[in-house]
């Protein structure tokens, strides 16, 4: 568990620990104020109360934050626009993106529509902010030369499933979040070795992903038995990450010449599915089912011997 902390306690007395700018991503799933049980507190707090409660982590998130930093925060339908409003004009932070986070499973309603989304709001401290979009590139759904090889802007909004109840990574937790939808943010948004910070840490998923992805995680958790669980969690084999987008498993149309074939071929599972070894035969057998060609365990391709291309 090196590099990985995860401390018991409330969420703003323990931020008014850390010193200023000592921090370089903050991933934030606060409560929703929606009256979910969390064991030993239930999410339920007065309007005036929960924008005040709101006001006061996120003050003490941008005084920890780095210069160059980024805070991501999930929200409820309900809060969304006072949370923007708070981040954008009592704070001063820099407006980044609004993301949606779509799934296919979710609450039925037989009146009105069903919910298919959460949203993610990004957030920076300053205007010069860490970026790395070629370590969160999506592959094309067609090859062009024009295009880059190495993928294309995942855009703002993501489509991860649920981790369900039969998942065996799946916690004992109401709100767990898929580890392919934190990955995306820790990668885009940080270096290996930075310091990630995820003031409500729930069921352990970013710290879970910081141990995998060489980051420093710091967790804080108002449920013991969550921390508990959370240790637990990380003390478990890695066997690849619990979601992944459907993306990066697709194969590029177009994919014609052998030359260009073959060098594309030989770097996607290392470009897009590193962390996903359970999506590698997906992507294996859409390769061989469009172009009949083999891969190889690194990746490197093999075409048939009466290859029509």
């Amino acid at each position: 568990m090196s590099g990985i902390e995860i401390k018991c306690g409330d969420a703003i007395s323990l931020l008014k620990e850390l010193p200023d700018s000592s921090i370089n991503l903050i991933v934030a799933d606060p409560p929703y104020n929606l009256g979910k049980d969390y064991g030993n507190n239930h999410d339920l707090k007065g309007f005036d109360d929960y924008l005040e409660f709101t006001r006061q982590w996120t003050s003490e998130a941008k005084r920890v934050l780095k210069d160059d930093g980024s805070m991501y925060v999930f929200m409820g339908v309900r809060f969304i626009s006072y949370l923007y409003d708070i981040l954008d004009r009592e704070q001063e932070l820099f407006f980044n993106s609004w993301v949606v986070w779509h799934y296919t499973q979710g609450l039925g309603k037989t009146k009105g529509f069903s919910p298919r989304h959460d949203d993610i709001l990004v957030f920076n401290k300053t205007k010069n902010f860490k970026f790395n979009l070629d370590d969160v590139r999506v592959p094309q759904k067609y090859y062009r030369a024009r295009n880059n090889m190495r993928g294309a802007n995942p855009g703002d909004v993501w489509k991860f499933s649920h981790v369900h109840y039969s998942n065996p990574n799946r916690q004992n937790h109401p709100t767990q979040k898929p580890e392919g939808l934190i990955e995306r943010m820790i990668l885009a948004s940080s270096d290996r070795g930075d310091t990630v910070l995820d003031p409500f840490s729930g069921s352990g998923t970013t710290l879970r992903v910081c141990q995998q992805l060489g980051r420093k995680g710091v967790g804080f958790e108002l449920n013991p038995e969550y921390v508990e669980m959370t240790k637990a969690r990380l003390s478990e084999p890695f066997n690849g990450f619990d979601s992944v987008d459907p993306r990066m498993e697709r194969v590029p149309n177009d994919l014609r010449k052998p030359e260009i074939r073959d060098e594309y071929l030989a770097n996607h599972i290392n470009w897009f599915l590193k962390n996903h070894e359970n999506a590698i035969d997906v992507f294996t057998k859409a390769v061989k089912e469009k172009y009949g060609v083999l891969l190889e365990a690194k990746g490197e391709s093999k075409s048939k011997q009466d290859e029509l291309f």
